[in-house]
């Protein structure tokens, strides 16, 4: 903040960009994992009758409103109806289903977000992408830069206060 003439004035509100804080695109939803080598008999071999009454036994209560993390921790081979048997259970239990480990999982629904950020809030913007956001990595900015390069004047990485300029259009280019 500056001080001139008696009045205390923030350059950051004034500057005129628009934070994008990836953070805020996570769902906040717990993830659980389903872990198929549990299911598996000797740790190799998944056969259908156990693997249904395992399913069958399932608590809705637990997996409610809940995102699920499917996937296999150890090489087995996991015969494909195993995963639309697990994927149609915990659906019908009120769960969300995707194929992958949590993090993996947190990791596509944050690509996805991205996909789904809405251009018209970002056309000829000055863009900074928020440095200090827990749940990104090199993917998800990359993914974040594609989709808005195309409509942004600029884009920075960083704070408001202190940035990386990693885009400004061209001044004779248009707009996407």
């Amino acid at each position: 903040m500056e001080q001139a003439s008696g009045a205390i004035r923030n350059r950051v509100d004034e500057s005129g960009l628009t934070a994008l804080d990836l953070d805020d695109l996570i769902l906040q939803k717990p993830v659980m994992r389903f872990d198929l080598a549990e299911c598996l008999e000797n740790g190799l071999i998944l056969r259908e009758k156990p693997f249904r009454e395992t399913l069958k036994n399932l608590h809705p209560e637990e997996w409610a409103d809940k995102i699920v993390a499917l996937h296999c921790s150890n090489d087995a081979i996991i015969p494909e109806w195993a995963w639309m048997l697990a994927t149609s259970q915990l659906t019908a239990c009120g769960a969300s289903v995707a194929i992958g480990t949590p993090s993996g999982v947190k990791q596509t629904l944050l690509l996805e977000a991205i996909q789904r950020l809405p251009l018209e809030e970002f056309t000829d913007a000055r863009i900074v992408i928020k440095g200090c956001s827990s749940g990104t990595n090199a993917e998800s900015l990359a993914a974040a830069i594609r989709h808005l390069q195309p409509v942004a004047l600029s884009i920075f990485y960083g704070e408001p206060c202190s940035t990386v300029p990693v885009y400004k259009r061209p001044k004779n280019q248009a707009k996407n």
